[in-house]
């Protein structure tokens, strides 16, 4: 094998792989839009979370609830939560969800 394919073998092994690192990029993200409502553990025991009575990321409803609806809505905003498109773009709202699924642990 030359060095070449191997170059090429190891880019499409790296781009197929996912893996929680995605959650990390998510963070900051969820750090700077999600967590002066939902706090930084993802409970919702801010003074908004508590205001707006936001449930928990823990609830056994939201941690039903499936990727595509928690997209939906972040991107399209539900209830007083507002719409993020426009805001963050797709690629950062399934980073922050992939990152809200590692405080559901």
């Amino acid at each position: 094998m030359t060095q070449g394919m191997r170059l090429a073998a190891m880019l499409v092994l790296a781009a197929s792989v996912v893996t929680p690192a995605f959650a990390g990029t998510g963070e900051a993200d969820y750090k700077a839009k999600c967590a002066s409502c939902h706090g930084a553990d993802g409970l919702a025991a801010t003074p908004m979370g508590k205001m707006f009575k936001i449930a928990s990321f823990k609830d056994p409803g939201q941690v039903k609830l499936t990727d595509a609806e928690m997209i939906a809505s972040t991107t399209k905003g539900k209830g007083k939560m507002p719409a993020y498109d426009g805001k963050l773009s797709e690629a950062q709202i399934k980073d922050v969800i992939a990152y809200i699924r590692t405080l559901q642990k």
